[in-house]
């Protein structure tokens, strides 16, 4: 099952932002605070950002992270898939797959999808290629935290 995350969640969505900031598949960690915003911001609406879980038996075994933005290259809304992340006993079962067919269902309006991974995480880049996913030919830049 794929869920909203609720203002009950929110320690168990701290605990796993922080795993997935540990995991190797992000450049470094990123501090407690920043996420304890981002939880903040994701119960006070959808306009920014949204949380799912992924959930069976009553076990969140993953969840990901969106945010939404407009583009006029695009031709309208853009959902960055910020952070997607699998509890590792629980990976390769299918769950992303179910996640990604999740979201095209209940984001029908969304222009386009995007998503970034590390360079050396090659199981992710695998897995998005094979989802249809391709290159994003622009390097990007950055300025403030």
């Amino acid at each position: 099952m794929i869920r909203k995350i609720t203002l009950a969640d929110r320690e168990e969505y701290l605990n796993m932002a922080d795993d997935f900031y540990h995991s190797g598949a992000t450049i470094a960690p990123v501090p407690k605070k920043h996420m304890e915003i981002t939880f903040d911001e994701m119960m006070s609406s959808d306009r920014y950002v949204e949380g799912y879980f992924f959930e069976e038996d009553g076990i969140v075994k993953g969840f990901a992270l969106l945010a939404k933005t407009f583009s006029q290259e695009a031709g309208g809304i853009v959902i960055w898939i910020e952070e997607l992340f699998v509890k590792e006993k629980y990976r390769n079962n299918g769950l992303v797959q179910k996640f990604f067919e999740f979201l095209y269902e209940t984001h029908k309006d969304a222009a386009r999808f995007r998503l970034e991974t590390e360079p050396d995480n090659e199981d992710a880049m695998r897995l998005y290629y094979r989802m249809g996913f391709e290159d994003f030919e622009y390097i990007q830049f950055k300025k403030g935290k």
